[in-house]
């Protein structure tokens, strides 16, 4: 790439302050972004779907790291700072090393538009990270379009990922990602290291497929969890019984009727998903 302008310089002239509603925290360490980069693994030659990249921090991380990048964004007034950045970044063997798509990421069909085997590497907005992260993981489709997820989220959320059964983090987000990727923090960053400074600290996770624990649906497996965890201090026999066949198919995995869900293995969840037709 062309010799940029320091991001704090592109952020003033284009007027870019972050924006509450938007769920924005920008970073500047290029340290810290380069390290970001390099969760996925090496990333020359390969497709990275980025969302939020705002003024472009992570994506020139990324494009350092050699990758191809596929940069959604909704804030219209990050759009000519990312122009900028992708004129710098020119043309690669496979075309623009720098496609931005102006649109709201909720709405964006990203296995289309990055392709099979692409990585998604974001630092994502906080009012939609969740969202996000369950489409991705609930797909029925199994190995999914995306090879890794490196992702940055609140640190209880990130929590959640990797909880186990009996922690008071475990959770429906934890049965969700563990099912079927192998899910790690990679590293945690305090809130100092963004403009402006969130009130928590913030953890870099990332999540790679594997086989399932069971064959179940998606769907039904999203809805056995809804069920269990939606009233998670009450006894399994309580919080299923609006689910018809779901406790029956939790005891066959020997977990008893007076058992709470945030003590039930992922693997239970799985099995017993499996057995609702």
């Amino acid at each position: 790439m062309l010799t940029l302008p320091p991001l704090r310089d592109v952020i003033a002239r284009h007027g870019l302050n972050a924006k509450k509603s938007l769920g924005q925290n920008f970073l500047f360490d290029g340290n810290l972004l380069d390290r970001i980069a390099r969760v996925p693994g090496p990333l020359t030659g390969a497709t990275v779907y980025e969302v939020g990249p705002g003024p472009g921090g992570l994506t020139r991380a990324l494009l350092r790291a050699g990758a191809r990048v596929i940069a959604v964004e909704r804030d219209s007034r990050a759009l000519p700072a990312l122009a900028e950045l992708a004129e710098a970044a020119g043309n690669g063997s496979n075309g623009p090393r720098l496609t931005v798509i102006a649109g709201d990421a909720m709405a964006v069909d990203a296995a289309t538009v990055a392709g099979n085997g692409a990585h998604i590497v974001a630092n994502l907005p906080y009012n939609i990270g969740t969202a996000l992260l369950t489409g991705w993981l609930g797909a029925e489709a199994w190995p999914p379009w995306w090879a890794s997820l490196t992702l940055m989220f609140q640190k209880e959320v990130a929590q959640r990922l990797v909880a186990v059964p009996g922690s008071s983090a475990y959770g429906r987000l934890s049965v969700l990602a563990q099912w079927r990727t192998s899910a790690r923090i990679a590293f945690t960053v305090p809130p100092r290291a963004f403009i402006p400074a969130p009130k928590v600290d913030s953890a870099v996770v990332h999540l790679v497929p594997t086989a399932p624990m069971a064959a179940a649906s998606a769907a039904r497996l999203s809805a056995l969890t809804a069920a269990a965890f939606g009233q998670r201090r009450k006894m399994l026999r309580a919080s299923l019984k609006a689910m018809p066949g779901a406790l029956d198919a939790m005891v066959a995995q020997g977990i008893s009727a007076e058992a709470r869900a945030e003590t039930v293995p992922v693997a239970a969840f799985a099995s017993a998903a499996a057995l609702l037709a």
